[in-house]
């Protein structure tokens, strides 16, 4: 089968089999882990000590180690926080509404009473989950303007006489984490450039063709 929150792809196997960890916590505690685990997603921090009671009465083998936070949980608390990761960041990046994600979690085995808590706390934060992830996706940068000269060598404190032109670029492209503006200044042979020039013209004429 495939599912909305997989991007219309088959659930991964990891995932079914981390379903019935889920299980193993009351309906209540799963709202709460949820809460945690969306926290983290939002870079707002997540409570180890809380997720070590919330995940106690399920029997979890639990080593809460205090120099090191995120390497402490034992593997059935690790898997409970991947998993609700995977679901939760999954569903807000391809959009699913949380009626279509309840339906899909009770089909691969979640208990609806488990449903209900996750996709609760799924829905208040969508907006926020959506944000995010738009915040920490790849963005590339746009070319702004492009200047150049050429300076014709005659001759140098090295060699006596050159006789050589060289071509000066500067670049005036964004930087997409600051939304800056940032200048690099590139000098060139004439020979370099004319390899520049037949690269960018093959380019141009290749990004032509896929539209």
């Amino acid at each position: 089968m495939r599912f909305r929150f997989c991007g219309d792809l088959d659930c991964p196997d990891w995932v079914l089999a981390e379903i019935s960890t889920l299980a193993r916590i009351s309906s209540v505690k799963m709202k709460l882990l949820c809460v945690q685990v969306i926290k983290n997603l939002l870079d707002e921090g997540i409570d180890y000590d809380k997720i070590s009671k919330l995940t106690s009465d399920a029997k979890f083998e639990f080593a809460l180690c205090i120099l090191l936070y995120a390497l402490s949980e034992s593997g059935d608390v690790k898997a409970s926080i991947a998993v609700l990761s995977f679901i939760l960041s999954n569903a807000a990046k391809h959009d699913v509404d949380s009626e279509s994600l309840s339906s899909e979690l009770q089909q691969l085995g979640l208990p609806k009473e488990h449903t209900t808590g996750l996709c609760k706390s799924y829905e208040d934060k969508h907006n926020a989950l959506q944000e995010k992830l738009r915040e920490s996706s790849l963005r590339l940068g746009h070319l702004e303007a492009v200047n150049w000269r050429v300076d014709y060598t005659l001759s140098s404190s090295e060699l006596k006489e050159v006789n050589e032109p060289t071509v000066q670029l500067r670049l005036q492209a964004q930087n997409p984490e600051t939304d800056s503006t940032e200048t690099t200044v590139v000098s060139i042979t004439a020979d370099k450039f004319r390899v520049l020039l037949t690269e960018l013209k093959q380019a141009q004429v290749m990004m032509n063709a896929l539209q």
